[in-house]
């Protein structure tokens, strides 16, 4: 194991452990209990509309007091997606909340469901805030001029790429269930996952029992590196510079972060290594349809996949990417990673094309302590 994975493994254990607050955004599971429900009515006293997480602040009063809870929601994208707007709920609305409470037993609840009272309206419901697949009209692969597939939109239209098939990495041919940010439904599924080399198998199951507490891009919002890109709820763009022979891949989660994957033939530099980054060094060619791009040197500062599957410097990855129809961008990635894996292996997926829009306006730093 290798010295940059064993100190991640030590601070991971202690964050099981002893616990630390949660900064920026977060799996449900790791601050709340799904198993404690909990229904609050109060009058709201203040609303936090920021990302990565909305929340509303209700006075709910007791039988000798009242009590200050704050409840959390989705970010602002998720909830104007779903109907609401900074409008929806005014200050000394009285409000029921429906939810789960803290893990931590303090005085802050997930929201699964709020109804204002003076109505009975249910302004917000968890499914109504979830994304979609779109059923859209079937079109032609749109082309460059000299009939290289286009991965960004036409001149004059707009759109991006999103709605994941899978947001969880796993080896191609296996059946495993895992929720939205990559935890397993059934932890005895774990070897079927990937072909991990035993401190990695640990190091991941450590990380699932612990609800994924300790990923970086929720709690320091680190660039997520990797296939990692291609799963997040809000999509990638591609940006194509053709007359320089590069394609930025403009990042939608996270903190609206690029990279960077070049087409002009280079080679990888001796001193690249000695610099390793969030995102490696890409080069990348197209085989026909097919854009290639082999990444190498990669840090260990984050998780190249939801679900926090480990990585080691080692990670090699040989990524595919097609357009084989105007709605469908089809990805398919090869790790290598013997560090952490005792083969190569392989998994894919599908996004779609989310037309007349641009990437949503999310920075996980907008609501940080």
């Amino acid at each position: 194991m290798r010295s940059g994975a064993l100190c991640l493994f030590a601070i991971t254990v202690l964050v099981f452990v002893v616990g630390v607050p949660l900064a920026a955004h977060h799996v449900i599971a790791a601050k709340f209990d799904p198993d404690q429900t909990l229904t609050l009515t109060g009058t709201v006293v203040g609303i936090d509309w920021a990302n990565p997480h909305v929340h509303l602040f209700v006075d709910v009063k007791g039988a000798n007091a009242i009590t200050n809870w704050a409840i959390e929601l989705e970010s602002p994208i998720d909830l104007q997606k779903s109907g609401w707007s900074r409008d929806t709920l005014k200050i000394g609305d009285v409000i029921t909340v429906q939810g789960i409470s803290a893990r931590d037993r303090s005085k802050q609840a997930w929201a699964n469901s709020v109804t204002i009272a003076s109505t009975n309206r249910r302004v917000f419901t968890v499914a109504a805030a979830q994304p979609s697949r779109d059923n859209q009209p079937a079109k032609p692969t749109p082309r460059w001029p000299d009939g290289q597939p286009r991965l960004g939109p036409l001149p004059g239209e707009r759109g991006y790429w999103g709605n994941p098939s899978s947001t969880a990495v796993v080896q191609s041919g296996a059946n495993v269930q895992m929720d939205a940010n990559g935890l397993l439904r059934n932890l005895a599924d774990i070897d079927k996952v990937a072909p991990f080399q035993r401190w990695a198998r640990d190091l991941y199951e450590l990380r699932q029992r612990s609800f994924l507490k300790s990923d970086p891009m929720f709690l320091a919002c680190m660039p997520p590196g990797g296939p990692r890109q291609f799963q997040l709820p809000y999509g990638v763009q591609f940006l194509e510079d053709r007359e320089k022979r590069r394609i930025f891949v403009l990042i939608g989660s996270g903190n609206h972060n690029w990279r960077l994957i070049y087409t002009d033939g280079r080679s990888l530099k001796p001193d690249d290594k000695d610099f390793p980054t969030y995102y490696g060094r890409a080069l990348g060619h197209w085989e026909g349809d097919t854009l290639v791009i082999d990444t190498k040197n990669f840090n260990e500062k984050f998780w190249f996949t939801n679900g926090g599957l480990p990585h080691t410097g080692e990670l090699h990855l040989i990524e595919r990417i097609s357009r084989p129809d105007f709605n469908t961008l089809k990805y398919e990635v090869t790790i290598d990673d013997p560090g952490a894996y005792t083969k190569t292996w392989s998994s894919s997926w599908t996004l779609q094309w989310v037309a007349g829009e641009e990437l949503p306006p999310y920075y996980c730093q907008d609501n940080r302590p």
